[in-house]
């Protein structure tokens, strides 16, 4: 199994100061489309949002992003799903994900020690803090978008570390 996360478009509301929405896909929803604003909220759309957005040309803009996607394989292990997918930023790898998913379990603060026991048994010290979308989500229910968050949030990171430039080698 494959899963497929690409912001393939990027926008910027044109008459504005320039906010962008990444559109994202899914391939564990793939008659849905996502798009998140810059420190907003996020739209769950039907998958032909993108066709949509080629219409508004006049109101948004293609910023000139590379595509960023997380390929990879999903595994069930009991009640837990695991995808570890390779982030590519065009033609290269750019980093590994690693998501989980406890599934009896639909509000993620009530089962976060769980899920970081069951990471620290294969990822380590190297297994991740509290996400930041818990912080805001207390007590309520995690959905898709949620995950999509987290999503943009990788690749973000991803984007800005490639930014860096690099010194020169003797």
């Amino acid at each position: 199994d494959c899963w497929f996360y690409s912001p393939n478009t990027i926008a910027v509301i044109s008459g504005q100061t320039g906010k962008l929405m990444y559109v994202m896909h899914n391939s564990e929803y793939p008659l849905s489309c996502f798009a998140l604003f810059e420190n907003g909220p996020c739209l769950i759309a039907d998958a032909n949002f993108d066709i949509l957005m080629v219409k508004l040309k006049g109101f948004f803009q293609n910023a000139k992003a590379n595509k960023i996607e997380s390929r990879g394989t999903r595994y069930q292990y009991c009640d837990f799903l695991v995808k570890v997918g390779t982030v590519t930023m065009g033609p290269s790898a750019r980093g590994i994900s690693v998501e989980v998913e406890y599934c009896p379990c639909v509000i993620a603060n009530d089962c976060w020690n769980l899920l970081m026991e069951f990471m620290q048994s294969f990822m380590g010290n190297h297994a991740p803090g509290i996400p930041s979308i818990f912080g805001t989500k207390h007590d309520s229910i995690y959905s898709p978008a949620d995950t999509m968050v987290q999503y943009m949030e990788l690749f973000n990171k991803i984007r800005k570390q490639q930014q860096v430039p690099v010194a020169g080698m003797r």
